[in-house]
């Protein structure tokens, strides 16, 4: 698929609800972000899932279906007391390597991970450093290099 289209390329925002005041924040930045870039409104999706574990297994459906020209995985993992925090992260960040490497489709790592809430709210807050619209950005970038590449083998 070719992100060349007059509207712009098809973004999936993939969304944890864990952590909604985050991870809430973040979708709209990125959102926002990817219409004042010009990307029409019907050419951005967002799917929600419970939680960062299950971003990977979502990411590899919604890519599935080849209707996507790059996918921003978004959540948020607050350390607590236990070990919880080290599964969660690693399986999300692993889960989402390992189907970006199986697929031809962009993948954005956009999970948060902070020892704090006040560390999360400092990247996800309007007021403070959104790290949503560097999501954005990051995926935008991502399709143009690949369409790049892609041109390359054309006569």
């Amino acid at each position: 698929m070719s992100g060349k289209q007059d509207a712009g390329p098809r973004i999936a925002l993939l969304v944890a609800r864990f952590n909604s005041m985050i991870t809430g924040h973040l979708e709209r930045a990125a959102r926002e972000r990817l219409l004042r870039e010009g990307i029409a409104e019907d050419r951005i999706e967002s799917f929600h899932v419970p939680g960062a574990w299950d971003l990977p297994q979502a990411a590899q459906w919604i890519l599935s279906e080849g209707r996507h020209d790059a996918l921003i995985a978004i959540g948020c993992v607050i350390r607590g007391e236990t070990a919880h925090f080290d599964y969660v992260a690693g399986h999300a960040s692993d889960g989402l390597g390992r189907v970006a490497l199986h697929k031809d489709t962009p993948i954005v790592f956009g999970v948060l991970t902070a020892d704090n809430a006040e560390q999360a709210l400092a990247r996800a807050l309007p007021s403070g450093a959104n790290k949503g619209a560097e999501f954005a950005e990051s995926a935008l970038s991502l399709v143009a290099l690949r369409d790049a590449v892609w041109e390359l083998d054309e006569p």
